[in-house]
């Protein structure tokens, strides 16, 4: 049963955005707690939400509770946690103030930490993990287009949150082992430093072997890291991670035919931490690679790739000039 209560995206950027466009869309009360700027362009355009698959929604303004003070949250059923991870923090102080007791919460965040903070800060709630597998990208004027493919999948619980989130063209599942999927998701979230690096749309750099071959020699190192850890991921794919390398290495057409079996890729799509440094943002390398380097350190393994990733990305950070535009070569050397 779908609660009258409202679903409020606690964070709204790209991906809030989008999913609370598609919840509205499909007859759910939704709130969005946003940035000045995100709730003015929506204000003043109302909120387009659309799809590479050919969906294209407008959600009028009055439809949803804009607002940029957590007092939203105040009777919320269901609270989506879509923050960057450096900001959960106080995004779980704002839960705590504001947020019903009886609030589902439901972390859709990159990243394996945030949950755990997100539990830390609000005993006693119910706290669910989830994994948003495609890429949003904004395009100004309230419009937020999905460029990838994939279905949400959240933490199994005894309301069925998955089936309350549910609408047509989004799809949440549940799981059983969202530990296994949050780690086979941070696998494949390390080409976002790929990307932002090369400043290529993200089709163009996963269709050229060599940077392929980076983002398979960042897999191996962590994997290593993980099997260390005794960290069993799962691929969201339909790939094994384990056998993930071995296939990004494959020649281009080989890679193709394969790539077009487990996802689809819109010719606009980039990383979240392309755009993060396009806009002089603080990324979120230290929750990806940052992750995979600690759990390195903890066993004492040499990750040299995913360190120089972590520096190069920082480097970009402090320049402050977007992306580098980097070669293969450059970022492998």
């Amino acid at each position: 049963m779908v609660s009258a209560r409202p679903i409020i995206i606690a964070g709204a950027g790209s991906i809030g955005c989008f999913v609370g466009g598609m919840l509205a869309s499909g007859g759910r009360s939704v709130g969005l707690l946003a940035r000045p700027r995100v709730v003015a362009a929506i204000e003043r355009h109302d909120l387009r939400v659309s799809s590479f698959e050919g969906a294209d929604r407008r959600i009028p303004a009055g439809q949803l509770m804009l607002a940029t003070d957590a007092a939203v949250l105040a009777d919320a059923a269901i609270v989506l946690v879509t923050v960057k991870s450096a900001g959960t923090a106080a995004m779980a102080d704002d839960i705590a103030r504001h947020a019903p007791p009886d609030a589902v919460v439901v972390s859709l965040q990159n990243g394996v930490s945030n949950v755990g903070i997100l539990r830390e800060r609000l005993p006693g709630r119910q706290v669910l993990s989830g994994m948003v597998p495609f890429n949003v990208i904004a395009l100004g004027e309230g419009r937020y287009h999905r460029a990838t493919s994939g279905d949400i999948v959240i933490d199994r619980d005894r309301v069925d949150t998955a089936a309350q989130l549910s609408v047509d063209g989004l799809a949440v599942r549940a799981t059983d082992n969202m530990t296994g999927v949050q780690w086979g998701k941070l696998l494949l979230n390390l080409n976002n430093a790929l990307n932002a690096l090369s400043g290529l749309p993200l089709r163009e750099q996963l269709a050229r072997r060599p940077w392929r071959r980076l983002l398979a020699d960042q897999m191996n190192e962590a994997l290593r890291a993980m099997k260390a850890e005794g960290i069993s991921p799962v691929g969201s794919t339909g790939v094994p991670p384990a056998l993930t390398p071995y296939l990004l290495r494959m020649p281009d057409a080989m890679f193709q035919i394969l790539a077009r079996r487990t996802m689809q890729i819109d010719p606009m799509a980039r990383s979240s931490m392309w755009e993060d440094l396009q806009h002089g943002r603080r990324t979120e390398i230290d929750y990806l690679q940052g992750v995979i380097v600690a759990l390195a350190e903890r066993h004492r393994i040499d990750v040299p790739l995913t360190r120089r990733i972590v520096d190069l990305v920082k480097a970009a950070e402090r320049a402050g000039r977007g992306s580098p535009g980097l070669s293969p070569a450059q970022v492998g050397s």
